[in-house]
């Protein structure tokens, strides 16, 4: 399972104003922490008004790089900056970008920049309509984006595709068409890989963790490979290691044996 640390995220209060105050300490804290609990890539997403993100993510970047060697994901809906950001030399090694869809030029504005090159990206599930409800048209966009990559020369194993699961207080049904989204887009192309934001299918529901742990374990099961999530989060970690020992993908549970005696999740008795 990849992991892409979610906790330098804008939308976080705590984020949100250590950027307003420029809190150094707090963003070089929340890296090595994410760094530290294993995230394979630490997520750098602003999240702040268009007039001031760039200057936000050199900014976050920078901060980054200082306290961790992991490679950035860097996350903004808008692709133009994301471009700008690779182009202009930032980041001291390839990480991932977050993201593109079939609404507009997106696609053709990243894919371009990163054919051959050692860079990851997102592709998210949604069009100019937004995020469709149905999981086939889900299906359908996800397999656009695989075929641009292909057009492209994209690596195709380093296409994530995001099928945006949506929250079950308002969709019950968000589990089961998640589900269906992994294995539609892993048949469709087996070297793609599947992503999800685990924590959105909780929203507005009570003892959230619950939800996201047996989500995880679900998704797994299905074949997600890559998950935005909360590295420090022991349950979570947990929940990854059992469910592949649990699937066959760990086989006779060595990862999860040699994870808990280094004391990713719980403490060692």
């Amino acid at each position: 399972m990849i992991i892409i640390g979610e906790n330098l995220n804008g939308a976080i209060p705590s984020i949100k104003q250590a950027i307003i105050d420029k809190n150094e300490e707090l963003i070089k804290e929340r890296a090595r922490l994410q760094d530290a609990a294993g995230a394979d890539y630490i997520d750098c997403a602003p999240s702040t008004s268009p007039d001031v993100e760039y200057e936000t993510m050199v900014w976050m970047i920078k901060l980054i790089q200082e306290v961790t060697d992991k490679p950035i994901c860097i996350d903004s809906p808008d692709a133009k900056l994301l471009a700008r950001i690779i182009q202009e030399g930032h980041l001291k090694k390839p990480g991932m970008v977050n993201s593109v869809n079939e609404e507009g030029d997106k696609c053709e504005t990243i894919f371009p920049i990163i054919a051959g090159t050692d860079w990851n990206v997102v592709g998210l599930t949604c069009d100019q309509d937004g995020i469709p409800s149905d999981p086939q048209k889900k299906i359908d966009i996800a397999k656009s984006i695989i075929d641009k990559a292909v057009k492209y020369g994209v690596d195709l194993k380093k296409l994530h595709i995001d099928p945006c699961v949506m929250a079950v207080s308002t969709v019950p049904s968000s589990m089961s068409d998640f589900v269906t989204c992994i294995k539609g887009i892993r048949e469709y192309a087996p070297d793609v890989k599947v992503v999800g934001a685990i924590s959105n299918i909780s929203f507005s529901m009570p003892a959230r963790k619950y939800i996201n742990q047996y989500c995880l374990a679900y998704a797994i099961e299905a074949g997600l490979d890559s998950a935005i999530m909360d590295p420090c989060n022991k349950d979570m970690i947990a929940s990854i290691y059992a469910s592949e020992a649990l699937c066959e993908i760990d086989k006779s549970g060595r990862k999860y044996n040699r994870a808990y005696r280094k004391g990713l999740f719980g403490n060692k008795k």
